[in-house]
Formats: structure tokens, C-alpha cells, sequence
């Protein structure tokens, strides 16, 4: 497998280095500062990196690991050809995107450029690089377009090796709610198994966490793939309490991800009586980082990897 050959050549290009030059990078392979985050504390990378380079591209997985993270976290949807591809919803954001012709989507339009009635090769007619953002001024602007979930690991994969640093985390999340189903997805179990198809393939079963606000997507991957790590999602404006959610969900997930607002210790010292990991999403302040980092949660997921720095 394709996989198993990226990590026969990364162990060959590292076979001389010492350990500590095997830790991961930030900026122009710069060495990692060892104070600054535990190594067992997850930095995942929102998005790739949101807030430096277009979201959910392969240009900002890319960057994200150049700062060093050790998740990438990123969207997936479908296309009318059963593609699996990157992005935050299941349409074309006004936002992000810029039309065929150079003009932009108007809010109120975006549902009609749904991308489940699009096959792949009609998503890249559209651009997503180039609009400014108008929450992300950093952000740096070029064209591209909405990668290919199976392109994505190939490029990371890739990376990993120029960069002689070990395999890096998927979290990938399932874009899907019940009142768009065969409308703007497949239903939850044909949409889990195109997914995990492209998992397989690429052989990083082991590496990949699946997660999601769907709790029927996350009940069938645990029941189909037992295996596969699993991470629920909570909104900010959940009312339900953890014990109910998790009774909701009908199993203990491997990690619990909430809105980084609603983390207390309380909340920490329940999930990890539970034996689940807290990872809080999306942290965009470095004090708030540190904070949470203090209160002991397990990663935390933000637009600007940077900041672990």
C-alpha cells in the first residue's frame, strides 16, 4: 500500500536522526520548542489552518504542518458521483467562494449550488481561494479549489516525508443532518462507508478519528468499524446535560468535543472519570488556549496553529 511505502521511506530518511530531531516542526522546519506543549497534547489544526490559509484545502493542511500540529481536522461531504471531497458545508459558501464567471454567491443563494447535485468535475469550476475572508484578514489568498479527500492524504502523505516527521492525525467530520438527507447527502451509513472506503484505501485507518454533531453517523461507524476512533461533537447551545448526551449517543465515545465555552473542570474531570479525552473546539485565543491547556484538557482545535507556538 501506498502508506505502508510512505512510512518504509520516512523510517530510511530518519534512520540517522536523533530523537529529538524526529519532533514534529513548526515554520521552515524549525525545531519544535519542547516547553511550550506537552507531547501528548493533541494541537489540531481546524479546517487545516482557517485562519492562515483557505479552509479545508490542501494548501492549509499543508501549512498546518509546518506549525507542528498533530491532528489535521477537516470537513468532508459528497458529490452526485459519490466523491468524497473537503468542505464545511454541503454547498458553496458566499464566504469562500467565487463563481466561474468572477462574481460572488449572494447569502440567500448558497443551497443552490448544492454540492450533492454537482459531480466533481463541476465543483471545480468554482473557486475558493481567492475571496477574502471577512473574519479571517490573515488569511493568504490563492486559487484553488475544493480537494479531493483521497488527493488530501496523498499530499500529506507526501509532506510527511519531505518534512522526516512521523504520520500525522485525521479527524475528519462527517457533514450531515438528518433533514438533508438525499438532499444534500446520503444517508448516514452510505455516507460512513464512502468515507471509510477512502480510509482504507490509503491505509490510515489507524491514524483516523471520525466525528461528528450526527449522532446516527457516529452509532453506525461504531457498530461497522469498532475499531475506528470516535469524537461527539456538542454544540455551544446543547441543552442536553453530558450524562444525557452520552445516553442519546448509547456508547462512550473516545472523545468528547465540545464548544470551548461550555469546558469547566467539572466537565473535565466527567469525561475523563469516563475515559475520554476533552478536546474543545475553536480556540482562537492564546491566553484561552493556555488556560484550558492549565485546566487539563487533552487538545484543542483551532484556526491558528500558530498560536501553540
Amino acid at each position: 500500500m501506498r502508506f505502508i511505502l510512505c512510512l518504509v521511506i520516512f523510517s530510511l530518511l530518519s534512520c540517522k536522526a536523533s530523537k529529538k530531531n524526529t519532533m514534529y516542526t513548526q515554520g521552515k522546519n524549525r525545531p519544535a520548542n519542547e516547553n511550550s506543549v506537552s507531547a501528548s497534547f493533541d494541537k489540531q489544526g481546524h479546517r487545516g489552518c482557517r485562519g492562515l490559509m483557505p479552509e479545508n484545502t490542501i494548501a492549509a493542511m499543508i501549512h498546518a504542518l509546518d506549525w507542528g500540529v498533530t491532528t489535521l481536522e477537516m470537513d468532508v461531504v459528497i458529490t452526485k458521483d459519490k466523491k468524497v471531497i473537503l468542505s464545511h458545508e454541503p454547498w458553496f459558501s458566499h464566504l469562500i467562494t467565487t463563481l466561474p464567471d468572477g462574481s460572488f454567491i449572494k447569502p440567500g443563494d448558497e443551497v443552490k449550488y448544492n454540492i450533492y447535485q454537482m459531480t466533481y468535475e463541476e465543483t471545480r469550476r468554482y473557486d475558493v481561494g481567492m475571496k477574502p475572508h471577512p473574519d479571517f484578514p490573515k488569511q493568504q489568498k490563492m486559487k484553488t479549489v475544493k480537494p479531493l479527500l483521497s488527493e488530501v492524504i496523498d499530499s500529506i502523505q507526501q509532506a510527511m516525508i519531505n518534512r522526516r516527521r512521523p504520520p500525522v492525525n485525521y479527524n475528519i467530520e462527517t457533514k450531515l443532518r438528518p433533514e438533508g438527507d438525499h438532499r444534500f447527502h446520503p444517508g448516514p451509513e452510505e455516507f460512513v462507508e464512502l468515507v471509510m472506503q477512502v480510509v482504507n484505501e490509503k491505509g490510515i485507518r489507524k491514524y483516523v478519528t471520525l466525528q461528528s454533531f450526527d449522532f446516527r453517523t457516529l452509532q453506525y461507524a461504531r457498530k461497522k468499524y469498532p475499531d475506528i476512533k470516535i469524537s461527539l461533537l456538542i454544540e455551544g447551545n446543547d441543552p442536553r446535560s453530558p450524562e444525557k448526551q452520552l445516553k442519546d449517543l448509547g456508547f462512550v465515545p473516545d472523545v468528547y468535543s465540545p464548544h470551548f465555552k461550555k469546558v469547566t473542570p467539572e466537565l473535565i474531570r466527567f469525561c475523563h472519570e469516563k475515559k475520554m479525552k476533552i478536546i474543545p473546539w475553536t480556540v482562537n485565543d492564546k491566553e484561552k488556549i493556555r488556560e484550558l491547556m492549565k485546566m487539563g484538557v487533552d487538545g484543542i482545535i483551532t484556526d491558528y496553529p500558530d498560536l501553540f507556538d
